[in-house]
């Protein structure tokens, strides 16, 4: 990766560029990169996207730092703030929201998410916090999956528990690379390799067998001006 930017400045620039004008973003209790990706989106070329941050409900906020967890102090302020009651009808209408920004102990090779557990349910080897809003995956335009975690132990053929199921699953950003989904198969492939990683490092980090096209494109590196602003908007380093 180039010591200009980091992986994960380049994960939220990947993400900025994925949404659209007017559309409607949820994201769940880890929001620093989707909040940065909202953010950017909206002051380079959406400036109509809204978005939703978690469990704390807040529309639109723009906090002087990123949050780390959905609930921080630092998210009051937004034009407004829904109940999470209001957060999970919305999530399961199927016509409010357009991207749901998950993520997942386990990711499987269709775009399953699994919060719940892994190995057995009676007697896991790792419990999470439960599937939360993922049950609502299919009701939402599209899914968005990303994780900090490329590696055979989060990426697996199929997960332990479906918590989220990826019917809508679009585009899964990683610090490795991007991937989307075969249209016949609907199993993931090889979008894009970030900067520095090769075809070779993605399918090594992979615990399951992606489908690969004949030719996978380099992901365009941040521009000037996209970075600039998104340190403009970060300015303690999160993502640093």
């Amino acid at each position: 990766m180039s010591p200009e930017y980091t992986p994960t400045e380049l994960m939220a620039i990947v993400m900025a560029r994925s949404f659209g004008d007017g559309e409607v973003v949820v994201m769940g209790a880890v929001p620093t990169i989707p909040l940065a990706a909202c953010r950017l989106a909206r002051a380079l070329h959406a400036p109509a996207l809204s978005y939703i941050v978690g469990g704390s409900g807040t529309v639109d906020p723009a906090p002087a730092r990123l949050s780390t967890q959905s609930c921080g102090p630092e998210l009051v302020g937004g034009p407004c703030t829904l109940p999470l009651p209001e957060v999970v009808l919305l999530e399961g209408r199927g016509d409010v929201l357009d991207v749901f920004c998950a993520g997942g102990l386990q990711i499987d090779a269709r775009g399953n998410c699994n919060l719940v557990c892994v190995g057995d349910r009676e007697h896991p080897r790792l419990r999470g916090p439960g599937s939360v809003g993922l049950p609502f995956l299919p009701a939402v335009g599209r899914t968005l999956v990303y994780t900090l975690a490329h590696n055979p132990r989060t990426f697996v053929e199929q997960v332990d528990f479906v918590s989220g199921a990826g019917d809508r699953a679009q585009l899964v950003v990683t610090p490795l690379a991007t991937m989307d989904f075969d249209p016949q198969s609907r199993r993931m492939r090889l979008a894009s390799t970030h900067p520095g990683v090769t075809v070779d490092d993605v399918v090594a980090a992979t615990g399951f067998e992606l489908v690969l096209p004949p030719s996978v494109p380099e992901t365009p590196p941040p521009t000037g001006e996209e970075l600039a602003e998104l340190r403009r908007l970060d300015p303690a380093g999160s993502l640093r």
